[in-house]
């Protein structure tokens, strides 16, 4: 009979960490060239009156939100290792609760920009409808993580992951680290070309 060791990585969870691994840094490249268009879009339009306008507040606790589902996947990690089922549930549990509130905080911050003068005003065209597109996208992948950690979530409370197959729980924990590392960026990029925060 073989030992713990010697099975340490399941030939399916490495099938599936491969897959895993090529998805984000497809995003990563996506997501990139996005940023990279809107800071040569933005250079272009320094001189535009209309790039100065606020950005919500909102995105400021939006992003507190996703550090703290990111802190709680990392736990869920280390629970699920130790097949503490419950606690592996739970978490994941409250961080699709706290991703859905991320939704709710995004989609009220974008609707306020698309009600803000500049876009009113027939310029969404410019910076501000580049920010908000940009977000839109990001919170697309979020939706989609919502979906996913809500499988998960499921799947371990009925206890289809343990100390050795667990690969799901890993990758919802690396996809919002993704997320979180992705919206810093973005956060970044509309907070050098925009007005700051309201």
């Amino acid at each position: 009979m073989p030992t713990s060791t010697s099975i340490a990585v399941l030939p399916s969870d490495y099938r599936a960490r491969q897959g895993g691994w090529l998805f984000l840094v497809m995003l990563l490249v996506f997501f990139l060239s996005s940023l990279l268009l809107y800071a040569l879009y933005a250079i272009s339009r320094r001189d535009d009156p209309y790039s100065s306008a606020p950005l919500p507040a909102s995105f400021l606790v939006s992003t507190l939100l996703l550090f703290a589902i990111s802190g709680l996947l990392h736990r869920s990690c280390a629970a699920v290792r130790r097949d503490r089922r419950l606690q592996t549930t739970s978490l994941l549990a409250i961080s699709s609760l706290l991703a859905v509130a991320f939704l709710g905080i995004q989609i009220n911050a974008l609707l306020q920009m698309l009600q803000a003068t500049t876009l009113v005003a027939g310029n969404g065209r410019g910076l501000v409808g580049m920010v908000v597109v940009l977000a839109f996208l990001h919170g697309l992948h979020v939706a989609a993580g919502v979906v996913a950690l809500g499988v998960v979530t499921i799947r371990a409370a009925i206890g289809k992951y343990d100390h050795e197959r667990h690969f799901a729980v890993d990758f919802s924990a690396h996809y919002w680290h993704f997320l979180d590392l992705i919206w810093l960026l973005m956060l970044a990029a509309f907070w050098l070309t925009t007005g700051g925060f309201a």
